[in-house]
């Protein structure tokens, strides 16, 4: 049985609009562990920086006053605290209300530990701090709150203070994937409950397990169901191999950019560092970033992509002329048990650094 939502359903998980609009045209989903796989390919994948920072920007910042309201007044009790409350796009009418109402309970549940061990310096000191994170990086500290005191909160914030930008920013994209991962586990719960009470138990539990195994993995799905099968990889409709780059020093995307993608062939099944010989890189495509900063196909639509190492290529200097670095080179390994999975590999580039990450 499949599970089709609609359009704000998904906006109350992440406040992207490109999110919810991508993921209510993908379904229906025949469970939660298939609705998140597609959730990462489209906030990491679909989903440019414009989409990132407007998901930050539906988290109010630490402490912001409102107007009376029943809006005002529902948020206004989790905001006080010090944490950043995720809240969907809202205005008066019935249908954003009842997505705000359930958004606002959800937001309890997960910040249940920190509201618990709150005082009221602790929270003086988070507001001061989130004010000066929020000056630095241009959007508001964001964290996977549930299970956290405010004394691990604020010893987070103070931690990832000192970081620069472009990683910062990575890093707060990892942890909006994170509160999504359990906003869609509990959207799913909620169907689960209501179309089929007699499977209420059960139903807990695997959503239960999925959230364990969705937040400590973070990523992949090549565990087994709880039948003990493996589960089914559908047919790939893209390559498997894709990347974008991303211009964090302008907060665009990064468009005209030459990539080269190679894979490692020769009598060493993979290159010895600092040691030349026993093979060579041998390219398998090419292609120019569009406008929003994605490659072209650099490998031909397999199901079963070739094990090695491959190395994917960034001229870097082209684009920006001034850049310290005049090109950028990622190796990364695909072992035989991760054939059928899909690698996004991108580049977030500033002139004087630059960081990576695999995707889904």
């Amino acid at each position: 049985m499949g599970y089709s939502m609609e359009e704000k359903d998904f906006a109350s998980c992440c406040g992207s609009t490109k999110f919810a609009k991508d993921m209510a045209s993908a379904g229906p989903f025949g469970s939660l562990q298939h609705a998140v796989s597609v959730a990462r390919d489209v906030w990491f994948d679909n989903v440019d920086v414009n989409g990132w920072l407007q998901a930050f920007s539906a988290h109010p910042p630490i402490g912001q006053t409102h107007s009376p309201s029943v809006a005002s007044q529902a948020s206004a009790q989790f905001l006080s605290y010090g944490i950043s409350c995720l809240l969907p796009p809202f205005d008066n009418d019935v249908r954003n209300m009842s997505e705000f109402v359930v958004f606002i309970w959800w937001s309890k549940g997960e910040q249940s530990t920190a509201l618990a061990t709150a005082t009221g310096s602790s929270l003086q000191e988070l507001f001061e701090w989130n004010a000066r994170y929020r000056e630095k990086f241009g959007f508001v500290f964001l964290i996977c709150a549930s299970g956290r005191s405010t004394d691990e909160i604020l010893a987070e914030l103070k931690r990832r203070y000192t970081n620069r930008p472009i990683v910062e920013f990575e890093i707060a994209a990892q942890e909006q994937m994170k509160i999504t991962e359990l906003r869609l586990a509990k959207l799913f719960s909620s169907r689960e409950d209501i179309s089929s009470a007699t499977d209420k138990y059960s139903t807990a539990k695997k959503a239960e397990e999925d959230r364990v195994s969705i937040i400590g993995a973070h990523v992949t799905a090549a565990s087994e169901s709880s039948t003990g099968k493996p589960i089914q990889h559908p047919a790939r409709t893209r390559p498997p191999i894709t990347t974008h780059v991303l211009d964090v020093s302008r907060g665009s995307p990064a468009a005209g950019i030459d990539v080269l993608l190679e894979v490692w062939r020769g009598v060493q099944s993979w290159p010895t560092f600092g040691v030349a010989g026993g093979g060579s890189w041998v390219i398998q495509g090419s292609s120019t970033t569009d406008l929003d900063g994605r490659s072209g196909q650099l490998l031909s639509v397999v199901d079963d992509v070739s094990p090695g190492i491959y190395r994917i290529s960034f001229n870097t200097g082209k684009y920006n002329p001034s850049c310290f670095f005049p090109h950028v080179s990622i190796v990364f390994e695909i072992k035989e048990s991760q054939k059928r999975e899909h690698f996004h590999v991108p580049l977030l580039l500033s002139p004087f650094s630059f960081s990576t990450y695999r995707g889904s």
